[in-house]
């Protein structure tokens, strides 16, 4: 009978190594999970030299803080480390201070979410080349509005802006990507 392995002991198995302070558990975490991690920084930092150095600060902090990591089952580490990324990438532009305000009666017609990211003829990378066209302060509010599941009031005690200036940039946000999402569309439409 082949061996089948269980993840979930195997990821805890890895907490206790990384809180023992193992080297080669520092590699695998690096390994499994460097990708998806850099991936999520990504979404918020679009320029090459600062997404290394966020990324770097966020695996610093996730290897300093592993000792207060307390494992709640399978996929814990992965969603723990997740939010240490993104808490870096905010603090990150936080400090840029880019954060520019709409008007409050700025208006932008409603797209749903589920209509921008369940595009199944377009790629992901080519979805996460468009969030990288962004302006700063809408991706950031798109992404945690829609990848975190960050409210509105959240989003605004998080970025030190009004909760309506939130809702504005996610609105600006949206129809900036649906009307590249039109015009990928038809450009490869007519290309056929």
């Amino acid at each position: 009978m082949p061996h089948v392995i269980n993840i979930g002991n195997d990821e805890q198995r890895l907490v206790k190594r990384l809180q023992r302070g193992e080297k080669s558990a520092a590699r695998e975490f690096y390994a499994r999970y460097a990708d998806r991690l850099a991936g999520i920084c990504s979404r918020y930092i679009t320029n090459e030299e600062d997404l290394k150095d966020v990324f770097q600060n966020a695996l610093v902090n996730i290897f300093s803080h592993i000792g207060d990591f307390k494992y709640r089952g399978e996929g814990s580490l992965q969603a723990w480390a997740a939010k240490v990324v993104v808490n870096e990438s905010l603090m990150f532009l936080q400090k840029k201070k880019r954060y520019e305000e709409f008007p409050s009666d700025y208006e932008v017609p409603d797209v749903n979410d589920e209509d921008l990211f369940s595009r199944n003829d377009i790629s992901p990378d080519v979805i996460q080349q468009m969030l990288s066209r962004l302006p700063e302060r809408c991706r950031t509010v798109l992404n945690l509005y829609v990848f975190e599941g960050k409210s509105h009031q959240e989003i605004s005690h998080l970025l030190g802006i009004k909760k309506d200036s939130s809702a504005s940039q996610l609105h600006n946000a949206r129809k900036r990507l649906t009307e590249m999402i039109r015009k990928y569309k038809k450009d490869n439409h007519s290309r056929r």
